[in-house]
């Protein structure tokens, strides 16, 4: 092949990509499309296929796709440079440029294809039949009162109860979420495909607790966290996998999938975090009632914040700092516009599910006698 006969079947390839590309940008726009074609027609069977395939590997099959891709990028990218450096004509910066710009547009299209076009479905939360008002910091209050309570009695609960192993923490998700389908079939969980990190140490550093892989369709779980937080980062990573992309409404799932489990401690995990969540966004508004209610958390319970705080302490360092900036950026390219504070909407959703009933209760309980 010639020259110029290769430089024209380059041409050709990025032409048909940029148009490929293009294409699932503007199918994106549309997310009456992206849920009758992508959610309700090839997501699903694509899912399905890659956790057929990742499951029964015993190790983090995405892992070692992921190292191999990075490592054949770097190899690439050096051995360009090195072309470069040798050559600088216009023909090898024109091929440099032209190899940087179908490898990013194949990677695009494979993220987008493989799941990303999740981030462009309707929202889950219309789903569900819950609607996004927001609320007062009263009942704000009223909230953290009635998950603080649920969260001191399934401590109580779950205390005597023996920490989950691996195969318990995926057959309690998986019997959770089979429970929870029963109710919408945006819980529908087929071929289950979890696995552990392959290196707790490198995943706390960065201060990740679990993380979806798009490439095998698996979800992985920092095994190396405080037991009593897994079965909700494991609810939480499963939502990504039956196609929640956003992470407030990927806890949304996750805590609704655990909060009903016949099982205590997804039940502690669920209210736990929710807790978390409430206090977060107290204190982020400097709400007076913040210790108020901090005070009424139980022994037990204070307990788990210690220690969970004391596990992320050893872990502190400029790895997480750059992971969660690297982290926030990617949310925010992928239209989630607060970034990693996104995580922090689950609050939204909690008092839309909870907060009628609150407020009836609690205006019952001012109400004047006769």
């Amino acid at each position: 092949m010639t020259r110029s006969t290769a430089r024209r079947t380059g041409l050709r390839q990025l032409i048909v990509l940029i148009i490929l590309a293009a294409l699932v940008y503007c199918w994106g726009l549309s997310a009456s499309a992206v849920d009758r074609w992508y959610v309700g027609g090839i997501y699903p069977g694509i899912a399905l296929a890659l956790r057929t395939i990742s499951a029964p590997v015993p190790f983090s099959l995405g892992d070692l796709l992921y190292a191999g891709l990075i490592a054949w990028l770097i190899f690439s990218l050096v051995r360009a440079a090195l072309k470069l450096v040798r050559n600088r004509s216009r023909e090898t910066f024109e091929k440099f440029g032209l190899a940087l710009l179908r490898t990013l547009l194949i990677l695009y299209l494979a993220f987008k294809l493989l799941w990303g076009l999740n981030y462009n479905r309707q929202p889950a939360y219309r789903a569900l039949g819950l609607n996004d008002a927001a609320y007062s910091r009263e009942q704000l209050f009223l909230l953290g009162q009635f998950i603080l309570q649920k969260t001191n009695d399934t401590k109580q609960a779950a205390v005597s109860m023996p920490q989950l192993s691996k195969t318990e923490l995926l057959t309690g998700a998986v019997s959770a979420y089979r429970q929870m389908e029963e109710r919408n079939a945006l819980f529908r969980y087929e071929r289950p495909s979890v696995k552990a990190v392959t290196s707790s140490w490198l995943t706390s550093m960065a201060g990740i607790e679990g993380y979806y892989i798009p490439l095998t369709g698996e979800a992985n779980i920092n095994t190396g966290i405080p037991g009593f937080a897994l079965p909700f980062v494991t609810c939480h990573e499963i939502a990504h996998q039956t196609g929640i992309a956003y992470e407030d409404e990927a806890n949304l799932l996750g805590y609704l999938t655990a909060v009903n489990s016949a099982d205590a401690r997804f039940r502690y995990a669920a209210y736990y975090q929710a807790l978390r969540y409430i206090l977060l966004e107290m204190a982020l508004r400097s709400d007076p009632a913040y210790l108020k209610l901090k005070a009424r958390i139980s022994p037990a319970v204070r307990a788990d914040f210690t220690l969970e705080r004391n596990f992320w302490q050893q872990y502190d360092s400029s790895v997480s700092s750059y992971m969660s900036a690297t982290f926030d950026r990617f949310l925010k390219l992928n239209d989630q516009e607060k970034g990693i504070k996104s995580y922090q909407d689950i609050v939204v959703w909690l008092w839309n599910i909870y907060g009628p009933l609150l407020q009836k209760e609690h205006r019952k309980s001012i109400k004047p006698r006769a």
